[in-house]
């Protein structure tokens, strides 16, 4: 145990509700939920929060985000199963209601651990995971076009400053719904009341499900990446955690500066300060630049010749949308509304029904002074 800020679990065990089953993920959560918040944790205290077969990847969203915006180290333990969605043949979670064809729209997007991540301090993230993959993204991840040696955290990118450990199996054989034996190992030693160090609970883990004759498949094992020297994303998680919002986007802004100045306005260097400054707003609980920020960051990438349907224009759109939700202020709120319907137009995301949501948004906000 190390520490005295608590740390926050977050226990997710997610997988389709019919047929396409391929592993019984929330009979885990029993034997993880045995185990004290602390030592889960690995903190002196913890706070726990459990998802069970979730039915909505919003819903998921929401209590990621909220787990990632708490102080103190963060372990996020994931049972469940990968799919790709057929558009885009990115790696999805599914969820109760998924089916292969509608996980776009059913199913969490990994990106989207990367996305919420992405500002916590180095060193404080931990994914523990049990994955089976159907058939299909077995196939992509054990592909000979995937970069060696470790396909599985390339393909599954969870930011470069997350800790990666656990599995992905191969499908079980047919009409078979699998066990999740490596979270159950995991569960079991940690029920002794002791954490030892993240490689060593994994390769124990490890020991015990090829012990049970069963195939460990892709091997997951990664540190974060940690702070380097002169880190600027360190500087700026500091200064969020102190408080000192205007501090994090004045050293965000001279960046981005410096970006536009060396790539361009539209390069991805830039871009990727806006985004970090548009987080930072969130942060700061400044929905209106938030909201005009990421709209800025959508309508570039558009330009720039981007799809709709890319994941970093739908991942701006949707942040745009939500921080839209939040301003308080009417004549903002209108102003910002009507580039949003215009954008939602072109970009209508994964939420179904999002443009409709904003049109009626702004029909009753003409009523307000």
């Amino acid at each position: 145990m190390s520490g005295t800020t608590p740390g926050t679990v977050l226990l997710l065990a997610a997988s389709p509700l019919g047929r396409g089953r391929l592993v019984d993920a929330a009979s885990v959560l029993p034997v993880l939920a045995a185990v004290p918040p602390a030592v889960l944790s690995g903190t002196d205290t913890a706070n726990v929060v459990e998802l069970a077969d979730p039915l909505e990847p919003q819903a998921v969203l929401t209590r990621l985000r909220a787990a990632a915006t708490a102080p103190g180290p963060l372990t996020v333990y994931v049972t469940g199963q990968l799919l790709l969605d057929r558009r885009q043949r990115l790696p999805h979670l599914a969820l109760a209601r998924t089916t292969a064809p509608t996980a776009r729209y059913t199913a969490f997007p990994w990106h989207w651990f990367r996305e919420e991540l992405r500002l916590r301090p180095p060193g404080a993230t931990t994914l523990i995971l049990d994955l089976y993959a159907d058939a299909e993204s077995w196939q992509e991840l054990c592909s000979p076009q995937t970069p060696a040696p470790a396909p599985a955290p390339f393909v599954l990118d969870s930011g470069r400053d997350t800790a990666v450990y656990g599995r992905v199996a191969p499908p079980p054989s047919r009409r078979t719904v699998a066990a999740p034996a490596y979270m159950r190992a995991v569960a079991t030693l940690l029920r002794s009341g002791r954490r030892p160090p993240d490689e060593e609970l994994h390769q124990q883990a490890l020991t015990r499900v090829v012990a049970e004759s069963e195939h460990p498949g892709l091997v997951l094992a990664r540190r974060g990446a940690g702070t380097a020297a002169g880190d600027p994303h360190a500087a700026i998680t500091a200064a969020v955690r102190s408080g000192r919002h205007a501090d994090a986007d004045a050293l965000a802004a001279r960046h981005e500066h410096s970006a536009v100045l060396a790539y361009g306005p539209a390069s991805e260097e830039a871009l990727h300060w806006a985004e970090v400054r548009a987080d930072l707003a969130m942060l700061a609980g400044d929905a209106v630049l938030s909201c005009r920020t990421w709209l800025t960051v959508a309508t570039a990438r558009l330009n720039t010749g981007q799809a709709v349907d890319a994941s970093v224009v739908e991942t701006a759109v949707d942040r745009a949308h939500h921080q839209w939700g939040r301003i308080e202020d009417p004549a903002r709120a209108r102003e910002l509304g009507g580039l949003l319907a215009q954008l939602r137009a072109r970009v209508p995301g994964r939420q179904q029904g999002a443009l409709d949501h904003v049109r009626r948004q702004l029909s009753r906000l003409q009523t307000q002074s």
